[in-house]
């Protein structure tokens, strides 16, 4: 069965499409073929060997620097899931056992609650600081620099 290479996730061709993967880089031209025979010279080897194995560590070092800026608004993405969670089923959260076993039915509600109001605060902090991070990160200046007449477009003259 034929399949497109851009929809099935496995490929290369989805993952540099959905931008998993680097694109552009230019460790990349020490992989293309040459078609040019070349007589073998030891050393030429041997310089090539110790190419190769420098390249392919500058390539790990740029991968994970790439993987870890995909992944850098994770943190803060899965801080404000949580905190929508805790906030969706308050009613399932449930106080630590008190150290007193013998508790009135009242005052034991009362502390339930109180401890669900602090939980309600806590995550609503969360989930502030949360957006306040993620709405940080998306900021950037224009490096466009705005003209006397105050638009960024062309001049029709």
């Amino acid at each position: 069965m034929k399949r497109n290479p851009r929809k099935v996730r496995w490929t290369k061709a989805f993952r540099r499409s959905h931008g998993k993967e680097m694109v552009v880089d230019s460790t990349f031209e020490f992989e293309k073929r040459r078609n040019v025979p070349v007589r073998y010279d030891r050393e030429l080897v041997a310089t090539t060997l110790k190419a190769m194995e420098r390249v392919s560590g500058i390539r790990q070092k740029r991968e994970k620097a790439f993987w870890k800026n995909r992944m850098s608004g994770n943190a803060a993405r899965n801080m404000r899931d949580n905190a929508l969670e805790i906030e969706r089923h308050i009613e399932l959260v449930q106080p630590r056992a008190s150290t007193t076993g013998k508790q009135k039915a009242g005052e034991a509600l009362l502390e339930k609650e109180a401890v669900r109001e602090k939980i309600k605060v806590r995550a609503a902090s969360r989930k502030a600081m949360a957006l306040q991070q993620l709405g940080e990160g998306k900021k950037k200046e224009s490096r466009l620099i705005p003209a006397e007449g105050g638009g960024m477009g062309m001049s029709l003259d």
